[in-house]
């Protein structure tokens, strides 16, 4: 072999090596390419299964978590108060003595009516051996609370009827020949019920969440024999009563300058074209003026947006929701609606994010920037209380800088954090709605969040841990008229059993627009 030979043979195995060289190169860029796509998906693993456990086991609050809690105990905020104060000079003031709370059980109500009951020595005993009568120097008082059962009595109506014997009513043929007084009007007419065994009933389903098969068990260890089925009938012709009183209610939620909505799941039976088994929804919508708050729940077959978009017809103004995608289909033809978005939502994401990976720095970053905007908002609610402009000055003047650097912050952090984690959901569901979320800056009336919203159907969700489901689509609906009612009245500050009594004896008497008017929850008790 020649040197030409040689020299052109080991240029070959020289490129040979290089070309192996590089193919072990990028299998070894691949397997780091396959190492990271592995770990992504074992963190993306162990965060749902983290997040199981968290909810089904944790607390459901929204707290701070430990480590945080003992950060905020060294903020630079405090160390500046700290140091502000070791340049003060050093001043004394006089520490007014305190008085400690009494140790014990707190006393019963003074307004609760007493009924004195004297257990006392018999007249033998109150003779000294001297001879001398015992004189009475005090007494020792104690209370116990007595609760007596329910009682029920039958209202018996006795209208007598007059006739007259010498003509028997043929010289006045004008009016009737046997006379008697006229039945009083009763919303359902012809039964059992009155207003205040229908006040009972609903307020015990719909307020204490009580379903109609355990009431029925309940008069019976009365005496009383009421069937479920009796209640549920009662229900629906109660509700096609008040069909005027809903309209109104309808119209007044929609005057208001901010409306806010939620939904949830629900389940209803024999429905026409579905199985028992799929899954209904009760939308809930609150607004309305000052003064005049409407609670208004509304059962739909389906989630689907034109639910919202049909009940929104002829509103115009503020719509605080949470992320789902129905209202920004529902509102898109609607120019005169403005939606809001909710930082509880934003802030969930970042807490499951916290909770479920307890090393996650930035989750717990993300919770104290939208703790500032909480912090603002209630220093200034609990300072400005009647001057709106001056409110909204300062909430733009003090939240506009904070919003600023979060917002910084979560586009910093989306190019660092895969969007698959729950840190990743976490930051691009607060920029995806970030246009939506800083609105709430421009009207007094809106806040950062739509928890008052979720605060009124909880009531709901209550009563369906109790009942489970609706018997009838007719039901549902019906159900969703005795929840407006009942929620309204406690939005206007009312007790639920005093306005439907009062509703229910008034409502039969109604025959106009101005009667009706008359019947809603803040007109109902005015002079």
């Amino acid at each position: 072999m020649n040197m030409s030979t040689a020299v052109s043979a080991n240029i070959n195995e020289l490129e040979i090596f290089k070309q192996r060289c590089r193919q072990y190169e990028q299998q070894i860029e691949e397997l780091k390419t396959n190492v990271i796509e592995y770990q992504n998906k074992y963190l993306i693993l162990e965060e749902k299964y983290n997040l199981l456990i968290y909810k089904r086991f944790a607390r459901s609050a929204e707290q701070l978590l430990a480590d945080e809690k003992q950060q905020m105990l060294f903020t630079e905020e405090t160390r500046e108060a700290e140091t502000t104060e070791e340049t003060k000079p050093q001043e004394f003031s006089e520490v007014k003595s305190h008085k400690r709370n009494k140790a014990g059980r707190k006393p019963i109500d003074p307004n609760l009516k007493r009924e004195p009951r004297i257990i006392d020595i018999p007249e033998s005993e109150k003779t000294c051996a001297c001879g001398a009568q015992l004189t009475r120097i005090g007494e020792e008082i104690s209370e116990k609370l007595i609760i007596v059962p329910p009682k029920i009595y039958v209202d018996q109506i006795i209208r007598p009827k007059y006739a007259c014997r010498q003509c028997e009513g043929t010289e006045d043929e004008g009016k009737p020949s046997v006379r008697i007084a006229p039945v009083e009007p009763a919303m359902i007419p012809k039964s059992i019920a009155s207003s205040s065994l229908l006040t009972t009933i609903f307020t015990q389903k719909y307020e204490m969440h009580l379903p109609y098969y355990r009431q029925e068990k309940q008069f019976e260890q009365i005496g009383v024999t009421i069937s479920r089925q009796d209640m549920s009938n009662w229900q629906q012709q109660v509700y096609t009563a008040l069909k005027p009183l809903f309209v109104l209610l309808m119209a007044t939620i929609k005057t208001g300058t901010v409306m806010r909505m939620d939904e949830t799941p629900v389940q209803v039976m024999r429905e026409e074209g579905r199985d028992n088994t799929q899954t209904s929804y009760m939308w809930l919508a609150l607004g309305g003026p000052p003064g005049k708050t409407v609670a208004w729940y509304e059962y739909h077959p389906t989630h689907a947006g034109y639910n919202a978009k049909e009940f929104l017809e002829g509103y115009t103004g503020y719509l605080q929701t949470d992320g789902y995608k129905g209202y920004n289909s529902a509102v898109k033809d609607m120019p005169g609606i403005i939606q809001v978005g909710c930082f509880a939502h934003a802030r969930r994401k970042f807490f499951e994010a916290a909770e479920v990976n307890k090393n996650s720095k930035s989750a717990q970053e993300g919770i104290k920037h939208i703790r500032k905007l909480y912090d603002i908002e209630n220093e200034l609610r609990e300072k400005i209380t009647d001057n709106d402009d001056k409110f909204l000055s300062e909430r733009k003047a003090r939240a506009g800088p904070v919003l600023e650097k979060f917002k910084e912050w979560l586009e910093k952090r989306k190019c660092e954090v895969p969007p698959s984690l729950l840190l990743g959901k976490a930051i691009d569901y607060s920029l995806s709605q970030w246009d939506k979320l800083v609105r709430y800056l421009e009207s007094p009336y809106l806040t950062p969040d739509n928890n008052a919203c979720e605060n009124a159907i909880r009531p709901f969700v209550m009563g369906r841990k109790s009942w489970l489901f609706c018997q009838s689509p007719d039901g549902a609906k019906s159900s969703c008229g005795m929840y407006t009612l009942i929620e309204t009245a406690k939005r206007n500050g009312l007790k639920p059993f005093d306005y439907l009594l009062t509703l229910f004896e008034k409502a039969p008497l109604a025959s106009s627009f101005q009667d009706w008017e008359k019947l809603l929850p803040w007109n109902i008790f005015k002079p």
